[in-house]
């Protein structure tokens, strides 16, 4: 789907229209997160729009020419990619439509709606607003950004891996939220091309462990449903190419509930005011509930990867 060098060619391609994001030390808490762990925090909840999504839209956006955005932009999106594709069409002064489930935040959808996008609320998951977005592609002809399955998405989003091992060359640990796998994949390509002695964990939600039942099922396979309330993590199934990288190239994947992962957003706020979303506290629940084994001096990048106000409304 990508290599390292796509990735490459999509961080020169966004500089200057997205953020390089912070990194901040989160070992020394009030509370813990693991005994004898150097942690880092990689702040994409700083990004531009609020999450690592505009990588991967504003790569899609830089990709195409003037005539195939004739007929505007179309997404379908739990909340986080659909506000940067919003983004992307205000950059290039196109119309954005963007289909949403009726999971999807309220703060959400009214970010959207800021940036000039028409939003549609179709669904009650992803898959289902994916579909009536593709029926509008072929009703309109817009140009289709899609959240995960996109060669250019995924190589936007993999500069995330770029930035954390430049950031952190020392890390032996990096943990990844996932929804549909664009960003773990465009991460895990980047730093196993790099540094492939490094740990990539991906963190699923349990209403929605789409690619760890895919990977339990030797191949790629649909969620009967899914139950998750974290719409950004909502996915009843991936692409087979997003399959076939997490395969090869995740080490291991855990799941942590909607519960746990409101109580990792609360703690973000409560000691180091961060207002993450749910999906980006995933990967601080992973840790809190010893979900992810680690030893005694390793070096831990969380991505913390969407800002929202669950920790501070909920």
């Amino acid at each position: 789907m990508i290599a390292l060098e796509d990735i490459r060619a999509a961080a020169a391609r966004i500089e200057g229209n997205i953020r390089r994001t912070p990194m901040i030390d989160a070992s020394n808490l009030k509370t813990p997160l693991a005994g004898g762990v150097d942690l880092m925090l990689k702040l994409e909840l700083l990004q531009v729009t609020g999450s690592f999504k505009a990588r991967g839209a504003t790569n899609r956006l830089l990709s195409l020419d003037r005539v195939e955005l004739g007929g505007g932009i179309v997404t379908a999106s739990g909340g986080n990619h659909g506000i940067a594709t919003a983004r992307a069409g205000f950059m290039a002064g196109v119309p954005t439509t963007v289909f949403l489930p009726t999971n999807a935040s309220p703060a959400k959808i009214e970010k959207l709606q800021a940036w000039g996008a028409t939003t549609r609320i179709v669904g009650s998951a992803w898959h289902e607003s994916n579909e009536a977005a593709q029926a509008f592609v072929r009703e309109t002809g817009a140009v289709y950004f899609h959240p995960f399955a996109d060669p250019a998405v995924v190589a936007g989003q993999g500069s995330v891996g770029l930035e954390i091992l430049d950031q952190m060359p020392d890390v032996t640990t990096v943990l990844v939220a996932m929804g549909g796998g664009g960003l773990v994949s465009g991460v895990a390509t980047a730093i196993k091309a790099l540094a492939p002695h490094v740990r990539v964990v991906g963190i699923e939600a349990t209403g929605s462990p789409v690619l760890l039942r895919a990977l339990e099922a030797g191949r790629n396979v649909a969620l009967d449903r899914v139950t998750t309330s974290v719409a950004t993590m909502a996915c009843a199934k991936t692409d087979d190419r997003i399959f076939d990288i997490v395969r090869d190239k995740v080490d291991e994947i855990v799941l942590v509930d909607d519960d746990e992962m409101l109580r990792a957003a609360k703690s973000l706020w409560f000691e180091m005011g961060l207002a993450a979303d749910l999906s980006g506290a995933a990967a601080i629940a992973a840790l809190a509930e010893g979900r992810v084994r680690v030893k005694k001096g390793e070096r831990v990048c969380a991505i913390v990867c969407g800002a929202g106000p669950d920790a501070i409304l909920g």
